[in-house]
């Protein structure tokens, strides 16, 4: 199978969960084109741009693969356990975080996207669900789903193909960041492949400086 957008999304702010917290982790499907802008999606927002949104989580993808398990995981909820159900942008098939190494770049349609960084889960994702456990478990998991950033603005489309157009970093697999990210615990070899990494987003880049600076 192809690897495709199975379904594009974008999400307006709105109350969530009983606190009535702010934000847009709901989101609603749209056929496109839409464009894929330095910021995201045309028409997506964010609530908390202190820790969402920006050019380097322009934009979030989670595999349609995932779903299965975290119904398997979670059976009482599994009939919500569908496309969207994670806050996504965009949710793939035939491909997941194993397929991927830090910093790919995919042509979406008419844009340039470059995977840069894991999902690290917040509150959100319990207050959307009603469940706490689900935070803990996508961290023990590392089905993070992944950001984009753009490198080249342009309409995507349900539908359209992802196409891997480069690979700059072909031996630092994508679950290998997820681990590092979400769980520490990297060696001075990855750190230091990772200080000089292209792609890597910015702030993973910053702490892993800091790391070496302390070892």
């Amino acid at each position: 199978m192809t690897a495709r957008v199975a379904s594009l999304r974008v999400g307006r702010i709105a109350p969530l969960g009983p606190e009535h917290v702010a934000s847009a982790f709901l989101k609603s499907a749209v056929a496109g084109p839409i464009l894929a802008g330095a910021l995201g999606l045309d028409g997506d927002q964010q609530a908390d741009l202190s820790v969402h949104g920006g050019p380097e989580k322009a934009v979030y993808a989670y595999p349609s693969a995932r779903y299965p398990d975290w119904a398997t995981a979670f059976p009482e909820l599994a009939p919500r356990f569908v496309a969207g159900a994670m806050g996504e942008n965009l949710t793939v098939e035939a491909v997941t975080e194993d397929d991927l190494c830090v910093g790919d770049v995919h042509a979406i349609g008419g844009a340039l996207l470059q995977v840069c960084q894991p999902r690290q889960p917040c509150f959100k994702l319990a207050l959307a669900m009603g469940d706490a456990r689900l935070a803990r478990h996508m961290v023990k998991t590392g089905h993070s789903g992944w950001y984009y950033r753009v490198l080249r603005e342009g309409p995507i489309a349900a539908g359209d193909a992802v196409i891997l157009a480069e690979r700059p970093n072909p031996d630092f697999g994508f679950p290998r960041l997820v681990r590092i990210v979400n769980l520490g615990g990297a060696t001075l070899p990855e750190l230091q492949d990772l200080a000089a990494m292209p792609g890597l987003a910015s702030n993973i880049g910053r702490r892993v400086r800091e790391a070496l600076d302390a070892a």
